[in-house]
């Protein structure tokens, strides 16, 4: 059995799995790679992850959550281009859920915008964030 080191996960409340699950599908290209109810709690658990990294998003059903990542606390996910982010950004403006405009902040911060998910928690998506190239620098 391979034994997981390091941040291995987010957990946040959702009081509807179903959509927070198809909000994650859209805007991080995330899919379910675990469900569960939880016999402890009484309550469905799903696991998303853009398989990406062994690191997975974790929703519990809650009927009454309290959004914790806003209005600046994030999750950030990079997208391939700035044709990416604003596409999703004209999706989520349709929608009625795009908290912040795309803005360009130059290196290292890129171009990104927040969407708002179901239960309000911020997504920051992004192009230009060279998290992965600075975390392989400093192992140098």
């Amino acid at each position: 059995m391979k034994i997981d080191v390091g941040f291995t996960h987010i957990a946040l409340s959702a009081s509807n799995l179903d959509k927070s699950v198809d909000f994650y599908q859209r805007y991080a290209n995330m899919a379910v790679i675990h469900e569960r109810t939880d016999k402890e709690i009484d309550k469905r658990v799903v696991w998303l992850s853009d398989k990406s990294r062994p690191f997975v998003l974790v929703l519990v059903q809650n009927s009454n959550p309290v959004p914790i990542l806003g209005p600046f606390a994030h999750l950030g996910v990079g997208c391939k281009s700035k044709r990416e982010v604003d596409d999703l950004c004209d999706q989520a403006r349709r929608e009625g859920i795009l908290s912040r405009e795309a803005t360009d902040s130059g290196y290292p911060v890129g171009y990104w915008a927040f969407i708002n998910d179901p239960d309000g928690h911020v997504l920051e998506i992004s192009y230009g964030q060279e998290i992965g190239l600075t975390v392989e620098k400093s192992d140098t």
